[in-house]
């Protein structure tokens, strides 16, 4: 029998307030059972709010707990049957550190959670001697916990999204906090519908503080912006718009490619064909930035196609337009003289552009981008690629949500 030096100092260990170590048993290959003493002698009605100390009945049963070095703790837990005096009702006491019809306390839980976020479900579960259907379970009501609460302090919300499966085009919707970095929301289905159901929930009080909304240039997005939230500024993503032109450059070389390898002249094939070889990346890449090798290439690329030359130089041009300290008025100068020399070369961007330049000069006023979100959705790809055992998209949701709201 422990002596009591002993059964105080497994309390100070065991650190569960309201709680002392009545005794505890070692058992071999098994692990330390704790056998516990509630020092409250009073419970609250659930119903009535009132405190009672009718004792109706003991229950006693096991739990586990955070193990002790590489031993397994178990503990031995008496969730009492109280009788209510005021209603009277009979109901089990809540205790803090264990959740009613589960089998490990909430430090537990805790530990096994932070652990997910660098491991994945199976390994966890068999680290600590649980199932996975429990890891999910306890997932779920951390899940239901987060659930209940709406954004804070939410000033600038990024909308962006992220392919479910790769090449069916089945998104879920990423909603940001930019200024947090982290996730807020996320909607199952890319549907206009379904995104102004998920932000209504939230409520105007969230809603109405948001000063800017930042998307890539999908109208549906656009079109909740400005029903739910018409006093933010909604900002056309730079990076989008430039992914854009860059894309119909890369569409230019691609066409210029194919006809080249019609051509009947073999002298006149081959020496085009030799200027535009592997030239996708510098073409792209930022001119700046490119090596003395690749500033030979592109230099081959601009003396066989004369239309990748002006679309490059056309292309640096724009790029210089958002990396240079303008207002939204010189932003809008500068891209209406862009608009009219790039219009013969960039036709489908100079569209878009047109359409969208409300949202696009509005990245002028305080510089507003999706780098935090594209950041996000790089870590959701390595998440969903990875899978971690989850078996549902709500599994996803809530693995994904523990990244970024669980330490916190």
């Amino acid at each position: 029998m422990a002596s009591n030096p002993q059964l105080h100092l497994m309390t100070k260990l065991l650190n569960i307030e309201g709680m002392t170590v009545k005794s505890y048993q070692i058992i071999k290959n098994i692990g330390i059972t704790i056998y516990l003493n509630n020092n409250n002698k009073k419970a609250i009605c659930p119903d009535c709010g009132q405190k009672t100390d009718k004792l109706h009945q003991n229950h006693y049963y096991v739990v586990r707990d955070l193990p002790f070095g590489e031993q397994k703790v178990y503990l031995q837990v008496n969730r009492r049957q109280m009788r209510c005096e005021g209603c009277p009702k009979k109901f089990s006491e809540d205790l803090e550190f264990v959740k009613k019809t589960r089998t490990y306390t909430e430090r537990l839980k805790k530990k096994i959670l932070s652990e997910l976020l660098a491991s994945d479900l199976k390994n966890v579960a068999q680290r600590n001697g649980v199932s996975e259907q429990e890891i999910e379970t306890m997932l779920k009501e951390w899940g239901k916990e987060l659930t209940g609460q709406k954004p804070s302090g939410l000033k600038r919300l990024g909308i962006d999204e992220i392919a479910l499966v790769k090449g069916q085009k089945n998104y879920c919707v990423v909603l940001v906090d930019l200024d947090k970095k982290i996730i807020v929301g996320m909607v199952k289905n890319r549907t206009q519908v379904e995104i102004k159901k998920y932000l209504e929930a939230w409520g105007e009080e969230v809603l109405e503080q948001i000063e800017e909304v930042s998307i890539d240039m999908w109208k549906p997005y656009k079109n909740v912006s400005e029903a739910l939230m018409p006093q933010a500024e909604v900002v056309a993503d730079r990076f989008h718009v430039m992914k854009q032109v860059n894309e119909e450059l890369d569409g230019a070389r691609k066409k210029i490619k194919k006809a080249t390898e019609a051509l009947k002249n073999n002298s006149e094939k081959a020496r085009i064909l030799s200027g535009i070889k592997t030239s996708k990346y510098v073409l792209l890449k930022n001119e700046e930035t490119l090596t003395e090798l690749e500033k030979s290439k592109l230099d081959s690329v601009k003396k066989v196609a004369p239309t990748l030359q002006k679309m490059h130089h056309m292309k640096e041009e724009f790029r210089q337009i958002f990396e240079s300290p303008k207002d939204w008025v010189e932003g809008l100068l500068s891209l209406s003289d862009w608009l009219k020399d790039a219009i013969s070369v960039f036709p489908k961007s100079c569209g878009t552009i047109i359409r969208w330049i409300g949202e696009i000069i509005a990245y002028f006023d305080r510089r507003t981008t999706q780098g935090v979100v594209e950041g996000i959705n790089n870590k959701l790809k390595l998440i969903k690629r990875k899978a971690y055992g989850f078996r549902n998209f709500d599994n996803f949701i809530l693995r994904s949500f523990l990244h970024w709201h669980f330490a916190s």
